[in-house]
């Protein structure tokens, strides 16, 4: 394959890696939220993460359908 498909492919690991993490701070961030439901600072990094996952997700469709493309040709 050629190397931008290494690429592609490399970006898609790299954002599924990245998503894990995420997820898992969203996690814990819900669990210190139920101890302390009204904290605004746990709010406000939820509503970062949250976020995130919604970019790191676009991130991985647009690397899943280059790798698509790649393979295609």
């Amino acid at each position: 394959m050629t190397t931008s498909y290494n690429l592609y492919k490399s970006q898609y690991k790299k954002a599924k890696e990245t998503l894990d993490v995420l997820i898992i701070n969203r996690t814990k961030i819900e669990l210190k939220l139920e101890s302390d439901p009204i904290n605004p600072n746990l709010h406000k990094e939820l509503r970062n993460v949250i976020l995130d996952i919604k970019i790191t997700r676009n991130e991985l469709e647009q690397a899943e359908s280059d790798v698509k493309q790649c393979e295609l040709k």
